[in-house]
């Protein structure tokens, strides 16, 4: 079954994010990843959500998703997500 995160994000420091910006595409590859949704800006339709930016990957499973978020080489990048922008994380399973 397919897994999804969903990363709804505010940039703080342009300049210093764009480090993850550049690196982090092949490390989601790496791990059978790919976007489906690529830092846009969602339109708000209903209730009081109001992400600025998103990004959802996909991953063919679970296991495959929850090793990108664990994965040793890409911690740096993670770090560097946290110091520049406020952001929000979550993983999802989907239904087929």
């Amino acid at each position: 079954m397919k897994a999804y995160l969903v990363l709804d994000f505010t940039i703080n420091d342009l300049p210093g994010f764009i480090p993850y910006i550049d690196a982090i595409p092949a490390h989601i590859e790496r791990h059978g990843g790919r976007y489906i949704v690529r830092g846009v800006e969602p339109t708000i339709i209903e209730g009081d959500w109001t992400p600025q930016r998103l990004v959802i990957l996909e991953f063919p499973d679970r296991a495959s998703a929850e090793a990108f978020l664990g994965d040793p080489d890409i911690q740096d990048l993670f770090k560097v997500r946290h110091t520049t922008t406020t952001s929000r994380l979550v993983l999802v399973d989907g239904c087929i």
